[in-house]
């Protein structure tokens, strides 16, 4: 006799392979969570690029410049051993100069401790270049304390340029360093900044906003930015999701060349809003001209 109650035999190897899909697509989706929020951020890797601009002095030729923006102290995964991981690694890099654009602190991001500037700056005072180690703020050091930041970061021999330049010299001949205040925050004055400099020598600047790229001019050689986190998240065939820029995707990262004017955009070292990435891994950036 048959039992009313029990389902037809295909109907149950159906339902059978049904859970076996669901569990297996939940079990890929809690891998990529796991790697997403955990593993991604916490690693850090360093990405060498090489860029040819005109006219580059000859006792400057190959010379090195190690990027990384973002650090965002305290943001999950950004410890200070962390920052002594990124100051190691630079310093290995043996870079002629070294750029900081902006955005040393952070607030409020799930499962961060935040850092006091004067504990990161210790850190990086470490950091060893032969032409020096230059800053910009970021937009969250101005909402943080920017004074404050500056202030800690000067006393460990980092020089800040907001609107400012530096020459640097080698066998009689120069480049200059020009640094413009942060686009949302901070006030650029490009042209004012730019008027500072005293003659026809190359000029590299550097923002934390790469926003500012579109009103930089040719004058300048080559321009270098952060901000972006390069989306935080990449993802095949879509893109980077959410980039903070009105520019949507065109500098979230990396090497971009506009009507002959250079800009590299460095993914950052920490995250914010959500302590998540993916297919961007937190980089130090090293930039050869040639």
């Amino acid at each position: 006799m048959t039992d009313p109650t029990s389902e037809p035999v295909e109907k149950q190897g159906w339902w059978t392979r049904g859970r076996m899909i669901f569990y297996g697509l939940a079990g890929c989706g809690l891998l990529l969570a796991i790697y997403a929020f955990v593993i991604e951020p916490n690693r850090l890797v360093l990405r060498e690029t090489a860029i040819t601009v005109p006219a580059w002095p000859e006792e400057f030729r190959s010379l090195r410049i190690a990027v990384f923006s973002d650090l965002h102290a305290g943001s999950p995964h950004i410890t200070l051993d962390k920052i002594r991981r990124v100051v190691d690694l630079t310093n290995a890099a043996k870079p002629d100069l070294i750029l900081l654009p902006g955005d040393f602190v952070i607030q409020n991001v799930m499962g961060g401790k935040f850092i006091e500037p004067e504990q990161f700056a210790a850190e990086l005072k470490n950091l060893k270049a032969r032409d020096g180690v230059f800053a910009t703020l970021g937009n969250h050091d101005w909402w943080y304390n920017a004074a404050r930041i500056r202030q800690a970061l000067e006393k460990a021999g980092i020089r800040v340029l907001e609107n400012q330049v530096e020459k640097i010299e080698r066998g009689g001949k120069a480049i200059w360093l020009a640094g413009f205040a942060d686009l949302w925050e901070g006030n650029p004055k490009v042209a004012d900044t730019l008027n500072q400099i005293t003659d026809n020598a190359p000029v590299i600047a550097f923002t934390h906003n790469p926003d500012l790229f579109p009103a930089i001019p040719s004058r300048v050689a080559l321009t270098i930015a952060g901000h972006s986190h390069g989306g935080q998240v990449f993802l095949p065939l879509i893109g980077r999701p959410v980039v903070p820029s009105k520019y949507g995707q065109r500098y979230a990262i990396g090497h971009i060349v506009e009507n002959g004017r250079h800009l590299f955009v460095t993914s950052g070292i920490g995250t914010s809003i959500f302590p998540v990435r993916f297919g961007v891994p937190p980089e130090i950036s090293v930039i050869t001209i040639n």
